[in-house]
């Protein structure tokens, strides 16, 4: 009997940028042991998916092999579940993550690790759990995991500065530092000012004025914790504005950023700098999806494309400016 086929986006070699996605016809997979089949209503693009398209993370094996269906971040409904799976039944509506090794997101179907699936509430659409499982949890892990920030509002109040504030990381940190009670400075584009303001930050840079340049806070703030979602800034910026104890949570980490981190630890300094790489799980998942359910977070969705139209949301994402997330749907 012949395999079930279904559209899927794919490319078969390192670089390429949107020209290298190619529309193929392939098997749907089949779960494993500890799997579920999804029927796929949403991706969202991450940075990260196309930096491994570029060659950027061959040196640890991504993709695993080629022809390589790329986009980890999915919601759709389960059809049907591994042997072993214990948590979800055919007709659940839930959110995934898929290995970046494998990916598969750019589908009609594609097979999670029940571990990496939540149950997604009727209240959260597709689409905004998409966006949820690497840029929310960026977002929610660095200021808790590395700021200190509760996001029940219990915790001291800290100034906390978001940097790329309207990009896919950006949106969700500026609202859930505010859950936590705290004052938000946060840099972005001047025509998403207005924008960021709206999400709840109390102070709005733009990027390129003179005070943008130096993250200066208008109300001469120093910055307890920042949020750094941008590339090219030095630490010499960051430093005169930073508290006696202030940290910056480097979410796109490069060598200058590791020989700074090194640096600090090995000067003692009480200001640090720290590379942060999340690592997804499914109760973080859950705890995003419940607060956007309880309309404590949104998911901001710059624009949706559908699965023929892939290669344009891929090209958006590398032009870098987004504001909110980028979503497709097959």
């Amino acid at each position: 009997m012949a395999a079930k086929l279904m559209q899927a986006v794919q490319y078969s070699s390192y670089g390429g940028g949107p020209s290298g996605l190619k529309h193929v016809e392939i098997p749907v997979p089949t779960p494993k042991t500890n799997e579920v089949l999804l029927k796929l209503e949403a991706a969202s693009i991450n940075p990260v998916d196309w930096k491994i398209q570029k060659g950027d993370l061959r040196a640890i094996f991504m993709p695993r092999k080629f022809p390589h269906t790329p986009c980890t971040d999915v919601a759709g409904e389960v059809l049907e579940v591994g042997p072993q799976v214990k948590d979800f039944k055919v007709g659940d509506k839930v959110l995934a993550k898929l290995t970046h090794q494998y990916g598969g997101g750019l589908a009609e179907f594609a097979v999670a690790s029940e571990s990496l699936t939540a149950a997604r509430p009727s209240e959260v659409s597709a689409a905004e759990a998409a966006g949820l499982p690497i840029a929310g949890l960026t977002a929610r892990d660095a200021l808790t995991e590395i700021g200190g920030i509760k996001l029940d509002g219990t915790g001291e109040q800290k100034n906390v500065l978001v940097t790329a504030a309207s990009g896919g990381v950006g949106v969700y940190a500026v609202q859930l530092a505010k859950l936590g009670n705290n004052h938000v400075t946060a840099t972005c584009g001047a025509r998403n000012i207005d924008f960021v303001k709206s999400l709840g930050a109390d102070e709005v840079l733009d990027y390129k004025t003179p005070e943008g340049v130096a993250l200066k806070s208008p109300s001469g703030r120093k910055y307890d914790a920042v949020i750094h979602c941008t590339t090219g800034i030095p630490w010499s910026t960051f430093d005169p504005n930073l508290a006696e104890k202030g940290v910056v949570v480097d979410l796109t980490p490069g060598p200058s950023s590791m020989f700074t981190f090194a640096l600090k630890k090995l000067t003692f300094s009480k200001k640090r700098l720290v590379p942060f790489i999340v690592n997804v799980k499914r109760e973080g998942m859950e705890h995003l999806a419940q607060l956007v359910k309880d309309g404590k977070l949104k998911t901001i969705i710059d624009s949706k494309f559908p699965l023929s139209k892939a290669e344009d949301a891929w090209a958006k994402s590398i032009d870098g400016h987004a504001t909110g997330k980028i979503i497709v749907e097959p």
